[in-house]
């Protein structure tokens, strides 16, 4: 089947999905665009801070399109494509996408409050402490998955015969290192700029593609070649940051960047599809087992992961995105379309693993990442960019999938764990319960147990996250109903 067929009709049911049963569900809950969300009421200049709608989009998306898309659909492609697209379709319009807005519409609704403390109002102290403490167990699954990826991701090194030496791919991973802390130093000038002139529309944009262009041009011409110990001490120094920063100084312009070469990267794999229309060669259905991953049911659904339902996205709806939403319209498009915009993400992951496997179906060689940077890499090329600049894009946009996500995880990790000791009136609490809940003391012991996890490495992890992230979902959508 013709691949360009199959990115069409997934548009189309998205589309519409959004269009009309995600604009029903905003009008049947009651979105009231002149009601005070907690982002206006609670400003405090550093997780309750108001912000326009589009930026709120951007760090909801760049957050919740972690690895899971792209990894997670290619996967589950063992059992073929068409249970992939299917689930990926029926998922996210009635269940990732539900869950999403839900999580965001409640918090919205309730102060800003986390899930955690939104079963506590709603079921009991017992239920948010057995919650946040599972919350938090499963951040600290997302960090060390996440982190090992990317320190992977820009690792100039391998090893061959028992000799560690300079791979192949040094120059490019270590350019798309140097873009993505060239990414983390523009993204502090432009919140420091949009903090002083307060940015908006065009000229928020204009700034923000300047950052981007000025990152790439920076790193691709400083490779920064490192093995990937050195990365992933590089990798924990900036999500304390990201956790522990205002979230108008690092992550949302940071998320707001990254958007617009997430953007860059879909534009691309949707333009080389339809120009290219290459051919699906994975097979339609292979059969309810597989040798390598076991029974379609429940591995089907706990491998596809994000691309059709996450636990994860609800953390940060109602973690970070609900204190930040300055009008309550905005919440369809950051809750409901950003879910609806990653499930496009996994269709197209799938179709660029299917163009890339052979023609008797054999899947390309490689992990998922390396499968889809190649494809859409290639796309590009075939375009006229080229190769090198190509590649370190590509490369940048997959291990920017998991970085994004990782700044996320880490900062809700910290809020869960504080949320945890937490208590009433914390001006009198015991002193051990103001250390627990100290911003700092909490993100370091969070991020040394997720640096700890790491040494697993990521393989061994990513069937633990699939797991446990299925079951936070329905976790959620239980305390929804």
């Amino acid at each position: 089947m013709n691949t360009l067929v199959i990115v069409l009709i997934a548009a189309v049911v998205l589309v519409c999905a959004y269009a009309f049963y995600g604009r029903w569900v905003a009008k049947t809950w009651g979105v009231n665009p002149n009601a005070q969300t907690p982002a206006v009421k609670y400003n405090d200049g550093k997780d309750y801070v108001p912000t326009n709608g589009w930026t709120v989009f951007s760090h909801q998306f760049s957050s919740i399109a972690g690895a899971g898309p792209v990894t997670g659909a290619i996967q589950a492609a063992a059992f073929g494509w068409l249970p992939v697209l299917l689930w990926v379709l029926i998922g996210g319009v009635f269940f990732g996408a539900i869950t999403d807005f839900g999580a965001l519409y409640a918090s919205v609704k309730n102060d800003g409050k986390s899930m955690g403390m939104l079963i506590e109002k709603y079921i009991g102290k017992l239920g948010r402490k057995l919650f946040l403490l599972f919350c938090w167990l499963f951040c600290l699954i997302v960090i060390a998955a996440f982190a090992d990826m990317v320190a992977g991701t820009f690792n100039a090194y391998t090893v061959a015969d028992g000799v560690t030496q300079l791979a192949d791919t040094a120059k490019t991973n270590g350019a798309a290192g140097m873009v993505s802390i060239m990414f983390m130093v523009f993204a502090v000038i432009f919140g420091l700029v949009q903090k002083k002139l307060n940015l908006s529309g065009w000229k928020e944009a204009v700034v923000g593609i300047l950052c981007i262009a000025a990152s790439f041009a920076v790193g691709m011409n400083c490779p920064l070649v490192l093995d990937k110990t050195a990365w992933s001490y590089i990798t924990f120094v900036y999500i304390f940051f990201a956790a522990v920063l205002p979230m108008w100084l690092l992550k949302q312009p940071r998320d707001y960047m990254t958007t617009f070469m997430f953007i860059g990267m879909i534009a691309g794999a949707v333009i080389g599809l339809f120009v290219a229309h290459p051919t699906m060669n994975l097979p339609v259905f292979t059969g309810f087992n597989n040798e390598k991953l076991g029974t379609m049911f429940p591995i089907l659904f706990v491998t596809v992961a994000c691309g059709a339902v996450s636990g994860f996205h609800s953390l940060v709806s109602s973690g970070t995105s609900s204190k930040t939403v300055e009008n309550e319209k905005d919440m369809l498009k950051v809750g409901y379309g950003a879910m609806i915009l990653e499930s496009l993400l996994a269709v197209l992951a799938l179709c660029v693993a299917g163009a890339a496997a052979a023609a008797d179906g054999t899947p390309a060689a490689g992990t998922p990442f390396q499968i889809f940077s190649r494809g859409v890499a290639g796309f590009f090329q075939m375009f006229g960019v080229p190769t090198y600049a190509a590649t370190v894009f590509m490369t940048m946009c997959v291990s920017a999938l998991a970085l994004t996500s990782l700044d996320a995880v880490a900062r809700i990790a910290r809020m869960s764990f504080q949320e945890l000791f937490s208590v009433d009136d914390m001006a009198h609490a015991e002193p051990w319960r103001k250390l627990l809940c100290n911003t700092y003391f909490s993100t370091v012991l969070t991020l040394v147990l997720g640096y700890v996890l790491t040494q697993i490495g990521y393989s061994n992890i990513w069937p633990l996250f699939g797991s446990a992230n299925q079951l936070l979902s329905a976790l959620v959508l239980i305390t929804l109903c």
